[in-house]
């Protein structure tokens, strides 16, 4: 059907691995005539996760996932086989795995006096409950470019709901209203059991080994040819009959200047803009290079080509402020089983099954994860891997007299170890690689409904665009499944695949769902 049709890919995160994949399962699209053109020397995108015992394990963040959402990401991995289950898709596996290790969080949120704090009730004054309603049922048009601060008063940002919420999605005070609202209703079962966290789905291992590595393998037996160290720099393009036609791709690949030809009826997908450009990591004696824009040209293109052309959109809305878009991370690798054990008998929860652990008192507000074990599969046995990330790193520690951007590994556990009362000595031998992104949180920038192009911009004959930058009703940015229906959407639309992709679940019509909500908010 579509057999002379070659596609190139510009980025190699999930976006584009999943395009890949549509185009060869419902496009029947050769594996062979896909090429995909990645700048790093891995695929995955912001979904990474890499290192081993000796040097300690990194990955800059893990997006979260539920199988009562996530239609277009489920949808295709039902389709990817696991490599740790040869019988299995990803999808299957992923439930078994859940239904052995469900969540259940016993220790949401911890307190200056390292006590658990009661998250049976949410907090809210009548106000509070006011207030979310009037922003929850406005429409996007009259939120337009607002913050969450323009509609919510400052005591709502102190409740228990605020610090359960805003550490599990990232959200902070000056986002964006519009997709605070979209969040509310596309995530109204978690709002229900936001204090347990029973609703968040796993993976086996970390995203990268789970979702990426699996999709990868499958690409490479259908043929899929992918070019690591591959920079796009520019499009050449031509305009005809009003149609913005991509002709030409130009990249540094290994240093080297190339050009590749795009003939007629071949097709272009970017990843206009990236949510982990310009990361940097550190070490145990070192913190993190604090990189610019202009350190990695991860925005120059999209800026390029959105330049004279509003369908194309607004980076600017999105990459201007770092202050406001950047968080930190840390990764922790063990060889000493005291600090897991420590903190299952603190919080009541092996390892798997407590999600987050919030110090909500922390000057930088951070949060930690234990994954269930192992999370790599090269750990060994007596390794052990845990993930923290905190939202203000900009801010003065409460035990380390500095801002978390200016601090080492070292640093970040003393300051652990103080919001938990252990001991410094258990992390003797530990390995904290902490990671600094300035555009983690770019796409919540507040933003008008024209700031973010649509998959396939309008008067476009063959170029799409895929990320967390693009227009999709309904659905929600800063998710798997708004790079993976991206994808299925601008695949679908310059191929004409005549196959419905599958609606974002209206589980905020629902009058049960609706009734919860409305018990939950009143306690």
């Amino acid at each position: 059907m579509h057999g002379n049709v070659k596609a190139y890919l510009v980025g190699g995160g999930i976006g584009s691995l999943a395009a890949a994949a549509f185009m060869i399962r419902d496009a029947k699209l050769p594996g062979g005539n896909i090429a995909v053109l990645e700048a790093g020397s891995e695929l995955g995108g912001s979904l990474d996760g890499a290192g081993n015992p000796v040097k300690g394990y990194s990955m800059r963040g893990g997006r979260m996932l539920t199988t009562d959402n996530y239609e277009c990401t489920w949808d295709l991995f039902k389709s990817i086989p696991s490599l740790n289950q040869a019988d299995k898709a990803v999808f299957d596996e992923t439930v078994e795995f859940n239904e052995k290790h469900a969540a259940h969080s016993m220790a949401r949120l911890v307190d200056k006096h390292r006590a658990k704090v009661p998250v049976s009730s949410m907090g809210f004054s009548m106000q509070d409950r006011i207030e979310l309603l009037k922003l929850s049922q406005a429409n996007e048009e009259a939120l337009a470019a607002t913050c969450i601060t323009d509609w919510l008063s400052p005591g709502f940002f102190e409740t228990e709901f605020w610090y359960m919420w805003s550490t599990t999605f990232a959200f902070q005070p000056w986002h964006s209203a519009v997709e605070f609202r979209r969040y509310l209703h596309r995530f109204m079962l978690e709002f229900t059991r936001i204090e347990t966290l029973a609703g968040v789905k796993r993976t086996v291992y970390n995203q990268f080994d789970s979702l990426v590595a699996p999709l990868q393998s499958w690409l490479k037996n259908h043929g899929v040819r992918f070019y690591p160290d591959c920079l796009v720099i520019d499009l050449d393009h031509k305009t005809e009959d009003d149609e913005f036609i991509v002709t030409g791709i130009h990249s540094l690949r290994h240093g080297k200047r190339e050009l590749i030809a795009v003939k007629n009826g071949d097709i272009v997908f970017l990843q206009n803009g990236s949510m982990t450009d310009a990361s940097s990591v550190g070490s145990m004696t070192n913190p993190p290079r604090q990189l610019t824009k202009a350190d990695s040209g991860g925005w120059t293109l999209w800026e390029k080509l959105a330049k004279g052309r509003p369908q194309f959109g607004n980076p600017e809305a999105f990459n201007s402020c770092i202050a406001q878009s950047c968080w930190a991370s840390f990764t922790v690798t063990l060889k000493n089983p005291d600090f897991f054990a420590l903190m299952q008998q603190f919080t009541a929860n092996e390892p798997g099954t407590g999600g987050l652990v919030t110090f909500k008192d922390s000057n930088w507000l951070m949060s930690v994860v234990l994954a269930h074990q192992p999370h790599f599969p090269n750990q060994p046995p007596n390794v052990q891997v845990f993930w923290g990330y905190a939202l203000f790193p900009d801010r003065i520690g409460n035990f380390v007299a500095r801002p978390m951007a200016d601090c080492s590994g070292g640093e970040i556990l003393l300051e652990l170890c103080g919001h938990l009362r252990f001991d410094l000595e258990i992390f003797t031998t530990a390995i904290c690689i902490p990671c600094r992104m300035p555009y983690i949180t770019s796409m919540f920038m507040p933003r008008s409904h024209n700031d973010r192009p649509l998959p396939v911009p309008r008067g476009s004959k063959n170029l799409g665009f895929i990320s967390q930058y693009v227009e999709i009703a309904e659905d929600v940015v800063f998710t798997v499944e708004y790079s993976v229906r991206a994808a299925q959407t601008a695949v679908y639309q310059l191929l004409k695949i005549d196959r419905v992709i599958p609606p974002v679940s209206p589980h905020d019509q629902s009058l049960r769902a609706q009734f919860e909500a409305l018990i939950k908010a009143l306690k």
